[in-house]
């Protein structure tokens, strides 16, 4: 898992904002990340969330992206799908976050049958808020049959310049994303990636729907 590099510059998390996510984004921080403070572009990221508003966050290896999905997704209502091309990613972030005592699911071809069932049991119950999917995923009917019968609170979008045919990066699966958004009402989107010239974050918003003053670029 990124690590934020958190330190005595970093914004802290405002208590007093007009949200009870805040306060309990806060105790999560500290309690189960280890964090008194958030980066600066994290707190930005993670404020248009908490907002409502959708995001496309360019921010460079190390900066601790992922942390803005992990957070959140602690706080949101409902389950927040996290789609990465890279399954030793997935299980490396996963294990980080179960040492913490966070509940998370993955589902991936690394996965066995048995733990593939016990993860779809987690999401489907409510137990478990955050998921991890590769893109082929959605080819699966049985997991789109999942995520038809689960509440979803955010899709995250991570190696997000893989939308562009543009890059070197290219996965097709990632171009049904924006039909997963609209088949399953996802209310939010958090598309993320290290780098991206303008046409390729262009691509990305055209994607989505996003507007330009969604984007977060460090």
């Amino acid at each position: 898992m990124e690590e934020t590099g958190a330190d005595a510059e970093n914004a802290s998390i405002d208590a007093d904002l007009p949200s009870t996510r805040w306060v309990h984004a806060q105790r999560v921080l500290k309690e189960s990340f280890g964090f008194e403070r958030l980066l600066p572009p994290q707190q930005k990221v993670i404020e248009r969330l908490f907002d409502g508003r959708n995001v496309v966050a360019v921010m460079p290896t190390g900066s601790g992206k992922s942390l803005c999905y992990q957070l959140v997704s602690q706080c949101l209502p409902h389950l927040t799908v996290v789609v990465s091309p890279l399954v030793a990613l997935m299980k490396d972030q996963g294990d980080s976050l179960k040492r913490r005592g966070i509940e998370v699911a993955r589902l991936d071809h690394s996965a066995s049958p048995q733990e593939l069932r016990l993860d779809l049991q987690r999401v489907r119950s409510g137990h478990c808020k955050l998921l991890y999917v590769s893109p082929e995923r959605f080819f699966n009917e049985r997991f789109r049959a999942v995520l038809g019968e689960t509440p979803i609170s955010m899709l995250a979008v991570d190696e997000a310049h893989c939308m562009s045919e543009w890059g070197h990066h290219f996965r097709p699966d990632y171009l049904r994303l924006p039909d997963v958004v609209e088949e399953h009402s996802i209310p939010q989107v958090l598309a993320l990636t290290a780098t991206a010239p303008q046409r390729v974050v262009r691509e990305i918003r055209s994607a989505f729907g996003l507007e330009r003053t969604d984007v977060v670029k460090v």
